[in-house]
């Protein structure tokens, strides 16, 4: 599965799919195909505004084309786990799996996001704990140094 997150978008695929989804956009009609094709090239880019449109445009074909819901959640919760909002992926692929719920791809993603979930809830917490010690710290001194 990590293989799959860390997969990343060749620049001339990209730019292959954008010429394409752009051409389309100005003749006035953009294919269903044409933009799952570059949604799931700007999902894979390595920046986050990217990402973001993928999902944009990923969450219009959800909304209009109910055929292809299964692969655009797919995709939706690969390009939320690629931005770490770790919560919505984990929505997205839970509605996957209520579309099939013996798919081990999106069952191991879906494992993945709840690791990566308790992994971040760790880090907070030790951030947190982090930050009462130093405060803590610089009160103690602070009190030390007014009893002088």
């Amino acid at each position: 599965m990590e293989e799959i997150l860390n997969d990343s978008v060749v620049t001339d695929e990209l730019e292959k799919f954008e010429k394409k989804y752009n051409q389309e956009l100005r003749e006035g009609a953009v294919s269903t195909t044409t933009q799952f094709e570059y949604a799931y090239c700007m999902v894979r880019s390595d920046f986050a505004s990217d990402m973001k449109t993928g999902l944009v445009l990923l969450e219009d074909l959800f909304a209009r084309h109910p055929e292809g819901r299964r692969d655009y959640l797919y995709y939706m919760a690969i390009g939320h786990t690629r931005l770490k909002d770790y919560s919505e992926a984990l929505k997205h692929a839970q509605a996957f799996l209520e579309i099939e719920p013996n798919n081990q791809q999106v069952i191991a993603l879906e494992d993945l996001i709840k690791k990566r979930m308790d992994i971040e809830g760790l880090k907070g917490v030790a951030k947190a704990t982090g930050a009462v010690l130093v405060f803590g710290g610089i009160l103690g001194l602070g009190l030390a140094l007014l009893k002088k």
